[in-house]
């Protein structure tokens, strides 16, 4: 079953209490409300839940107090505090402290509720261990593959995690480098401290160095207030930096000297911040070229290179192409609420002649697709081979495929073969729609019913009458 994230709420206004608790309800988050600091405290540290959003001004014990002893029982929790305006400067503090991060009241429900996904995001990353072993299929994140290649990555792992060394994880897009690097911080000596990811290339490039290193108010346009950056925040931590090739080279340059030195200055800032951060890094750029066309600094590749664990590409490790299929299939399985179908021999044998250029990321769509179609019967090789079709096709402009549909459907409809073609087209519309929304949103309901504009219930019911796992879709 397809975990729902749970919220705590700490807040002792009635009023918007209670407008949250809609708002985060229809959201699809389990939420639990405390009116008093001291009082979640206590539910925080015996009841499991995967964020914290508190407000700063409590009874029985303020936020920050409540901060202050939440971290030091729990650092992986991320906690989300809300402030006005007059305790601003309190809440940057609190980020300090080991907040995950903060909202000024008034906010937009849409900045709360994305927050809110990040943060659930990041404690999941933090507290779901990687099994370094290949074993039998879990749905446990893991490094699944016993060739020689992947049990070389496990052996590396080992060496490097305790050591307080840079690591960059090099490898093809997909070949799961965020795995490894979360494998290094689970097995460190930083393993009870926070994990930060930030993926470099899906920042823009004028709010990237902000969002490393954080912002003076007046630093720029819209900079209202001081902003603690993901360096800060990961001072005695971990900091996973996604993607470093695409960093700019004023960037560069900022990050080298914090690699050098353990010391940055927040943008538009004077004051010389010192921090103790263990940075591991990932890239699917060749680097060197980059460094002989200008573009990445080689200083900046010596500092990062201390120690660099390499990827394999799937194509290169098809023998673990079995034990992945029924790692994936497992794993969908138990969040969409059935069971695991059985795949045959040529079945894999179809996916392992493949050339996956995606990558394990790839094969795990595949599977995930595979796994909506089987319907509960197992899965064959003519099965597997009109996916992978249907995946190679997807790659065609939807304006080519959508003619092609109509005109198939009314040709047999002049050939007197069906009699509604409209309803046909709307219906195969509605399946794919549908389809792609669940696999995109891994299974949740509410995230897929919310991007389609359906209730939660109407969704439901269309998965009954698609047939896509009818009833095993009901959410707890």
């Amino acid at each position: 079953m397809n975990h729902i994230p749970h919220i705590l709420l700490i807040e002792d206004d009635t009023g918007l209490a209670a407008n949250l608790r809609e708002v985060l309800d229809d959201e699809g988050f389990q939420v639990t409300l405390c009116t008093r600091g001291d009082e979640g405290l206590r539910r925080a540290t015996n009841n499991d839940c995967d964020v914290v959003l508190a407000d700063l001004r409590l009874p029985g014990m303020g936020g920050l107090e409540l901060l202050r002893q939440l971290h030091a029982a729990q650092p992986r929790l991320p906690i989300v505090l809300m402030t006005a305006h007059g305790t601003i400067e309190t809440a940057i503090e609190a980020t300090k402290l080991g907040a995950y991060d903060y909202l000024q009241k008034p906010f937009e429900m849409p900045e709360l509720i994305g927050l809110l996904h990040r943060a659930t995001d990041a404690g999941r990353l933090m507290r779901e261990p990687v099994a370094l072993t290949a074993g039998a299929p879990s749905t446990r994140a893991a490094l699944v593959g016993t060739s020689r290649a992947m049990q070389d990555v496990c052996k590396e792992i080992g060496r490097v995690a305790a050591k307080p060394v840079t690591v960059l994880i090099r490898g093809e897009t997909g070949t799961g480098k965020e795995l490894i690097a979360r494998a290094i911080y689970h097995h460190s000596d930083r393993a009870k401290a926070p994990f930060i990811a930030i993926n470099c290339a899906a920042v823009p490039e004028n709010l990237l160095e902000s969002e490393l290193f954080g912002h003076e108010r007046g630093a720029f346009t819209g900079a209202e207030q001081r902003r603690i950056g993901r360096f800060e925040q990961a001072n005695h931590a971990t900091l996973f930096l996604d993607e470093i090739g695409d960093l700019p080279p004023s960037t560069q340059v900022k990050l080298l000297r914090v690699l050098q030195q353990q010391t940055f200055q927040r943008v538009g800032g004077t004051e010389t911040i010192a921090v103790d951060v263990r940075v591991i890094a990932a890239t699917h750029r060749n680097l060197e070229a980059m460094i002989r066309e200008g573009r990445f600094r080689e200083d900046l590749f010596h500092r990062l290179n201390v120690v660099t664990i390499q990827l394999p590409p799937l194509r290169e490790r098809r023998g673990d192409i079995p034990l992945l299929v029924q790692h994936f299939l497992k794993k969908y399985a138990a969040e969409f609420g059935g069971e695991s179908p059985a795949v045959s021999a040529d079945a894999l044998a179809v996916l392992q002649a493949d050339s996956w250029p995606g990558n394990i990321r790839e094969l795990e769509n595949v599977t995930r697709r595979l796994l909506l179609a089987a319907r509960g019967l197992s899965i064959g090789a003519e099965a597997v081979r009109q996916t992978l079709a249907a995946r190679t096709s997807d790659t065609t402009p939807p304006a080519n495929s959508l003619p092609a549909l109509v005109g198939a459907l009314l040709a047999r409809a002049q050939r007197g073969e069906l009699h509604d073609a409209h309803a046909q087209v709307l219906a195969e519309a509605e399946r794919e729609v549908i389809t792609q929304s669940i696999l995109l949103a891994r299974g949740n309901q509410a995230k897929a019913a919310r991007w389609l504009g359906l209730s939660r219930f109407t969704l439901r019911e269309k998965l009954k009458q698609l047939g896509l796992h009818p009833g095993q879709h009901e959410e707890p």
